[in-house]
């Protein structure tokens, strides 16, 4: 797998010691087992952070759905 993207100059301690860790490849299965583990965290963290967001400005299932009903497509000419 190429990695195009560009590695900051400064990293966090966090950040090296992933790096530390990782010092060695990881046998694919690992590597994939370890990159789902990651984005499931990250969408819990994300999950929580909505759910706040949509207690503190009351956004509820009904919003939802009046929103997937509705259209916000202009008249035509």
């Amino acid at each position: 797998m190429a990695v195009t993207e560009e590695i900051p100059s400064s990293l966090n301690e966090q950040q090296v010691i992933m790096l530390r860790l990782l010092k060695n490849p990881l046998p694919d299965d690992d590597f994939r087992q370890m990159r789902n583990l990651a984005v499931k965290l990250l969408a819990s963290k994300l999950d929580l952070v909505i759910e706040e967001w949509e207690n503190k400005t009351q956004i509820s299932e009904d919003t939802y759905d009046k929103l997937s009903k509705g259209h916000f497509r202009s008249k035509g000419k």
